[in-house]
């Protein structure tokens, strides 16, 4: 009925509302926590709600931009250190020099690039001179996924022996079939939220 009125006092002793102030006075006002005073603003006002969601959405982008994409690259790096102390204690005689094994570390992370992205970290730098970070900075969730299991199978292959050669061609040819699953499977780019 429009005679019926619910003042903020009403309110509070009818249903015993807790997060919600009224006081009279000369300092009076209605005070509210601030998910009520959102929620009674989003009702009274219809642009202030479409604010409130759009601002919502730009701040969970940007959560997402920072953290997210972090959490799937620092996936891939951790992974790495398997990989690594495989090429360490397989590959790495002790004679070399910090620049040889530098190199070594470099044309084995470049076996995994060529094996899933078909071409060298040089490469795709010389092809995006623009673009700052390297070419898995700019993978997404399922190439990011196929990486981390290349890189674990690489280990194993570097532990029994298999040489460089024969590692990339059985690595291209997983990443091949992995990546057609991995893409073909829907539920793979909900981990990686918008990217």
């Amino acid at each position: 009925m429009n005679s019926f009125s619910l003042t903020p006092k009403r309110w509070i002793s009818t249903t015993g509302a807790i997060g919600i102030i009224a006081k009279t006075g000369r300092y009076g006002g209605t005070f509210a926590h601030k998910d009520i005073a959102f929620e009674f603003a989003s009702w009274v006002s219809v642009e202030f709600k479409l604010y409130l969601i759009k601002e919502f959405q730009r701040l969970k982008d940007e959560e997402l931009k920072q953290l997210g994409w972090d959490i799937k690259r620092n996936l891939v790096k951790i992974n790495y250190r398997i990989h690594t102390d495989a090429i360490r204690n397989n590959l790495i005689p002790p004679e070399l020099s910090k620049s040889q094994i530098n190199f070594v570390y470099a044309s084995e992370a470049d076996v995994l690039n060529v094996a899933l992205f078909g071409k060298t970290a040089k490469q795709w730098r010389d092809e995006n001179p623009d673009q700052k970070g390297n070419i898995r900075d700019y993978a997404n969730i399922s190439q990011l996924v196929c990486l981390s299991n290349l890189e674990n199978i690489n280990a194993l292959f570097i532990n029994e022996g298999v040489t460089q050669k024969e590692r990339l061609k059985k690595l291209n040819s997983i990443a091949i079939h992995q990546m057609k699953l991995l893409i073909a499977d829907h539920g793979i780019e909900k981990l990686g939220g918008s990217k």
